[in-house]
Formats: structure tokens, sequence, C-alpha cells
């Protein structure tokens, strides 16, 4: 952990993203989990996680552009300030679910995606301006250290200590998880607002469409990392079914309680930090394009296994998988193209590729709920819920054997 506690402004931003993400890991159950209590309709629930995900495919490309132009700091921190005010929105509809004049579960579910929207448009401005700026705050020969590092922390407050603490303050108040993150998001702005980036000089004043297409040109020029960002996005379109469905599956066919759903989660986290913490050492040894196969062979097989199981512990077994390779993944792509995209172009280049990559999760989520309920009248509510996983399954195979035969790095 050399890196973390010789440079002062990556432990910033670390802290800052352990708190960020712990808010986040709670909204990762606590957003669902209230659309489930407000209607039972897996594409009406559906429609949240979408709306959240959506400034992913409809924002990424401008936000480049501002984070190439702008304090990567102060967006970071106003962003931050955004999700604690929607935050206390999702509260104050909480508490007024009984006293709004709904005809049906729809109002709820429309008012819960509007907030869910907003706070994806602040994600997508805070997460580019984080992986833009660290390669300015590390040495580019400690990116794969650094992200490794920075991901483990995500990691664990994410995913191993967020939804599990997510269930037991949802036992005590629904609005007292939600009352959680909004600390969460305070933390972060204090801890970003002590940080000191260096001052950037080059920034740009073009006009904001030249900017965007010089960004699309210079990935277009460079082909593996083209190559990346179309499969990152077909993958995430596909494994994004399972997590949506996820709840629905916990609850419906393996019969956890919120709190069990939480404890569930975390079976993934822990292969998300171990990914963190070991992946460099296994990218040095394997290389950066055998580690990115040997990532993408697991993912097939975990999502089999959870199409065939009827068990908590397999299911909890394949998430840790599917998380570890995923970090891995991550790891790699990221430190590739942080070390080889310049520094003036990067916030607009890194936002193109997260457009491909992160843009096919809402189609995902939105295919993934509308799936079953189309399906669930012929197949059964058991049988409709386990489809996505087999979509996925089948279509990260194919995803496999084309990276195979295409991916050179």
């Amino acid at each position: 952990m050399t890196t973390l506690f010789a440079n002062r402004n990556y432990r910033f931003l670390m802290s800052a993203s352990a708190m960020s993400n712990l808010g986040d890991g709670i909204a990762l159950l606590a957003f669902p989990w209230l659309a489930s209590l407000i209607t039972r309709d897996a594409a009406l629930i559906a429609i949240v996680p979408f709306a959240a995900r959506l400034p992913w495919l409809l924002f990424s490309i401008p936000a480049g552009v501002i984070i190439d132009r702008a304090d990567r700091r102060r967006l970071m921190i106003q962003a931050d300030l955004l999700r604690l005010v929607l935050i206390g929105a999702v509260i104050g509809l909480i508490l007024s679910l009984d006293a709004l004049p709904l005809a049906s579960p729809m109002g709820a579910i429309l008012i819960l995606a509007g907030l869910a929207f907003c706070l994806g448009l602040a994600e997508v401005i805070r997460d580019n301006a984080a992986q833009t700026a660290l390669p300015s705050i590390v040495d580019k020969s400690q990116l794969e250290q650094a992200n490794g590092q920075i991901w483990s922390v995500e990691q664990v407050m994410g995913s191993f200590v967020g939804p599990p603490l997510a269930g037991v303050l949802i036992a005590f108040a629904l609005p007292v998880p939600f009352s959680f993150v909004a600390l969460c998001m305070a933390l972060s702005a204090y801890l970003l607002w002590s940080m000191v980036l260096p001052l950037r000089t080059a920034i740009t004043h073009a006009p904001i469409w030249d900017d965007m297409r010089d960004g699309i040109r210079w990935l277009w020029d460079h082909k593996t990392l083209m190559r990346l960002g179309i499969m990152l996005g077909l993958l995430n379109f596909l494994t994004v079914m399972s997590v949506t469905i996820l709840v629905l599956f916990a609850q419906d066919i393996l019969g956890l309680t919120s709190v069990g759903y939480g404890v569930l989660l975390t079976a993934g986290a822990l292969g998300g930090v171990l990914g963190g913490l070991i992946g460099p050492a296994i990218i040095t040894r394997l290389g950066s394009r055998n580690a990115v196969i040997a990532a993408m062979c697991t993912w097939p097989i975990a999502l089999m296994l959870i199409a065939l199981t009827h068990s908590p512990w397999v299911v909890a077994f394949a998430l840790f998988a599917e998380t570890f390779a995923g970090l891995i993944w991550n790891i790699v792509t990221v430190s590739y193209r942080q070390r080889l995209i310049p520094d003036a172009i990067l916030g607009r280049v890194n936002a193109i590729y997260r457009f491909l990559g992160w843009g096919g999760i809402p189609l995902g989520i939105l295919f993934a709920g509308f799936l079953v309920s189309w399906f669930e009248p012929t197949l059964g509510r058991d049988g409709a819920l386990r489809l996505p996983y087999w979509i996925a399954a089948f279509g990260s195979l194919g995803m496999l054997i084309y990276g195979l035969r295409r991916l050179r790095f």
C-alpha cells in the first residue's frame, strides 16, 4: 500500500471513493428494495435502475467535454453535494408515500425513477472526473496498483459493507438507509475539498462539438481500445440483466430476506476485494491479454451456475467468481487507457469509451424487466426469473470467442 501512504491527494481520493461507494452500496440494495415494496411487477421495478443508468447513455460524451474544460476536483465535490440533496428528496418521497394521491404504483415508481435519473447524471460527472484525475495524482507506472487499491476499497465499502448494512438499516425503518447515504455523500465532498490537484493550464475553449469530434476521432484511430469499449458495452448489457433480476431471484427463488440478500451481495464484493488486491500480480504473471481472456472465461460459467441452482451458496460462489473476473478486466482496461490517452483529451475519450461500455447497461436493465414480464405467463415465475441468466451466459460465451479472435494488446 506504498502509494496510499506516500501520496496525500491519493489518500483523500481513495477515502472519498470509500465514502461515496459506501453510500452507493447502501443505495444498491435500498433502491430496488423500495421499488419492490411499491410493486411486484418486474417491468416496473426495472424502470428505477434503468433510469439510474440511462445518463451513461445520454450524457457520457458531453460530460467528458465538461471534465476536460473544468476543475475536476470541483466537479466531483458539486456532484456529491447534488447527490446529497437528491437523496433527501428520496427520503421525502418515502415519508409521503401513504399521503400521495396515486391511483397506482406507477406514479410512485416514476417519481423514484426521476430521482434515480438525476442521481445518475451526478454519478456520470463524478466517476468520470475521478477516473480522469487519477493519472495526474499517481505516476503512470503505479496505475495498476492504484486502480487495484481503489477498486478494492470501493468493493469493500460498496458491496461488502454497504448492502448488508442496508439490510440491517431497512429493518429499523425505510428512510434510515437513505439518511446514511446522504451522510456518506457529505463526507465524500469534504474529503475531496481537502485535496489539492495540479493546476491544468491546457484547457480548450473550442466549440463543444469540435471537442467531441476530437475525442471520437482519437478513439476511432485506436482500434484495440475501440473494440474493448464495444465489447464492454455488450458484456454489460448481458450481465446487468442478471443484476436487475437478482433482487426478485433472491426473494422468490432463494427465499432470502433483506438481510440475507445483503449477505448474498457481500459474496460478490469479496470477489471484487480479492480481485483488486491480487489482480495486479495476476496480470503481471499472465500478461494483459491473457488476464482479460481468463476473466471472460469465468462469466459464462458463473451465469450458468446461477441459472441452474436453487442454492444461495451456489449463487454466492458464482457472484464471487463473476466479480473477481470483473476486477481483473477493469484493472487491465482502465490502466491501459489511462496510460495511453493524453491528459488533454482524457476526459473526452474516457467518457466516450464509457458511453460505449456503460451505454448498454440501461438497455439491459429495461430488457431484463420486460423479458421476465413477457415470459412469466409461459414459463412460470421460476422459469422467467432464470431466463435472463441463460441469455447472459450464452451471450458472454459468444463474446469470449470474439475476444480470442480479435483482441491484441
